[in-house]
């Protein structure tokens, strides 16, 4: 069988290219230079945070008593763990009790022991504790005097005796700031007498 007559004329620049890129010569209907002139307003660009991830993955079988995990998206101390034996066609489990390290919950985890799990980076620092307006503390970081106003006085025990503390006037008083995924709390404080 033949090609029609019209397809069978190939000049003399197309006939090492064979049919395939006859056809593609033929067909292309823009060049990359022109597709370029035509979007050059359209620049899409992906943005990105400082590059550091809030969490990152651990061998379940690695994770271990008082260290942190991500219980149902919310980032917690584990406090009790037990392994079961591998059934007949199953993986070993293991079975986590945590808490929540910002709202003290109670949470638990089944987890087959060979899959990985999601460990939040919770990085912890000091500060100066200057005054309490509204609720909210008033903190100075110790080594570049930057102020930070946007946490709020933990409620119950805690935020009574920083309060307390705070009118004492005995020492400058030092908040723990934990932070982790995206949240931070005041969990802690201290008395430093040094001036």
């Amino acid at each position: 069988m033949r090609l029609p007559t019209k397809l069978n004329r190939v000049s003399k620049k197309n006939r090492n290219l064979g049919f395939g890129g006859w056809m593609a010569r033929v067909a292309a209907p823009k060049t990359i230079e022109s597709m370029s002139e035509d979007h050059h307003d359209e620049e899409q660009f992906d943005s990105a945070e400082s590059g550091a991830a809030a969490t990152f993955p651990k061998q379940c079988s690695a994770l271990r008593k008082n260290e942190h995990v991500m219980i149902r998206g919310r980032p917690c101390k584990i406090v009790e763990m037990s392994t079961s034996k591998t059934g007949k066609h199953g993986h070993a489990k293991v079975h986590m009790v945590a808490i929540d390290i910002f709202t003290t919950k109670k949470l638990e985890d089944i987890c087959p022991s060979t899959h990985n799990m999601d460990v939040p980076v919770v990085k912890r620092r000091e500060y100066i504790l200057m005054s309490i307006e509204d609720g909210f503390c008033s903190l100075m970081d110790p080594e570049s005097c930057e102020l930070k106003d946007d946490l709020k006085m933990p409620e119950g025990d805690l935020g009574n005796t920083i309060r307390e503390a705070l009118e004492k006037d005995e020492g400058s008083v030092l908040v723990q700031v934990v932070a982790a995924c995206g949240e931070e709390a005041i969990l802690g404080y201290k008395i430093s007498t040094k001036e």
